[in-house]
């Protein structure tokens, strides 16, 4: 939004749970946006709810009027995308920051779930004049799904969002060794994962901490509250809750970590990486690019507890492997994810710069 603003254009952001008094609403003021709060269930299956968004995003469009429309997560891309198009906008584009529930896992009801969410994307992303993925595996099974043509040139993938460099910047190593795991407390982050393995090493090296900072989601998939009083009352886990800032957090971590299933480009990673932290992660989508494995982390099987947990004693083992890896971290961040560079090819490919 900044990087728009610069250009001298008018910047309208569109969200739900945006009140008048609410903190991040006051922070896009600041910066210059007009801000417009809309009704929308994130996690909800009713479609007459959903009808009534379309709506809202429809007649909201045309009293703005825009010359452009960024849609990203999917209920926004795939309304906002249809609204727009409803609405006449003339450049449509849509960032698909990962694929979520619908796209994990196997059960049943999730298999269900996604035909519906394809058949969704497939109409709305028609609409759109180019489509931006944040890793190019989501872009590869998007047409191997016929969502988009593998001819069709809409596609562009980008580096994720980017991070500001200049904002996280390296901080010296703690003293006493600590993992972390930011992110919602869903299964598909990987976070039982984490919890089993920080066990494991526990047993061997009990003065070891692990850090978990994020909040209990509204998603089919969230961790229950009984669950992570366990993992606390254990000892497992310290748990910060849920932080505006993280920064603080990081600096006091030696190692981050995310063992999820499945992401676009996980900016939690993004953030530890440029302030100089080694990463383990999976070898997954979204979560594979960032790691050089052996360079400045490790990967690790999805679901793979045992060698979670091995990779985790590597770093115990060898602390050296902390700072030389937290090093190349922070070298990838600068010149890969960038934000100033992800944003410049958004940028081009929206015809704006």
């Amino acid at each position: 939004m900044r990087a728009l603003l610069a250009e001298r254009l008018q910047v309208h952001v569109v969200a739900p749970d945006l009140p008048v008094n609410s903190v991040i609403r006051q922070q896009l003021e600041d910066l210059g946006a007009h801000v417009h709060e809309i009704y929308l269930k994130r996690t909800g299956m009713n479609p007459l709810t959903d009808l009534r968004t379309i709506y809202h995003l429809w007649y909201l469009i045309r009293q703005i009027k825009p010359d452009f429309l960024l849609s990203y997560t999917i209920k926004p891309v795939i309304y906002g995308n249809i609204a727009a198009w409803l609405a006449c906008v003339p450049r449509r584009f849509a960032l698909i920051t990962g694929l979520g529930y619908a796209f994990t896992g196997d059960s049943r009801k999730r298999s269900w779930l996604k035909q519906i969410v394809q058949i969704l994307y497939r109409i709305a992303l028609g609409k759109a004049h180019k489509v931006f993925f944040q890793n190019q595996d989501d872009a590869s099974l998007f047409q191997s799904l016929r969502i988009i043509k593998s001819s069709d040139h809409k596609i562009c993938v980008v580096n994720g969002s980017g991070i500001d460099v200049s904002s996280f910047t390296v901080a010296p190593l703690p003293q006493i060794n600590q993992f972390l795991l930011i992110g919602r407390l869903l299964g598909d982050k990987g976070v039982r994962e984490y919890v089993k393995a920080a066990s494991m090493v526990r047993k061997q090296h009990p003065d070891l901490r692990f850090g978990l900072l994020g909040w209990i989601d509204e998603n089919p998939d969230a961790i229950s509250e009984d669950e992570l009083q366990q993992w606390i009352e254990a000892g497992d886990v310290q748990f910060y809750g849920r932080l505006t800032d993280v920064r603080p957090i990081i600096a006091e971590s030696s190692i981050y970590v995310l063992p999820s299933y499945r992401e676009g480009t996980p900016r939690t990673i993004l953030e530890a990486m440029a302030m100089g932290r080694p990463i383990i992660t999976t070898d997954a989508p979204g979560c594979r690019e960032t790691v050089i494995d052996g360079e400045n982390g490790f990967l690790v099987p999805v679901k793979a507890i045992d060698e979670l947990a091995d990779a985790m004693l590597k770093f115990i083992e060898k602390p050296e492997l902390i700072t030389q890896m937290g090093s190349r971290s922070r070298q990838i961040a600068e010149e890969k994810y960038d934000v100033n560079k992800v944003n410049r090819i958004m940028l081009k490919e929206m015809g704006i710069k």
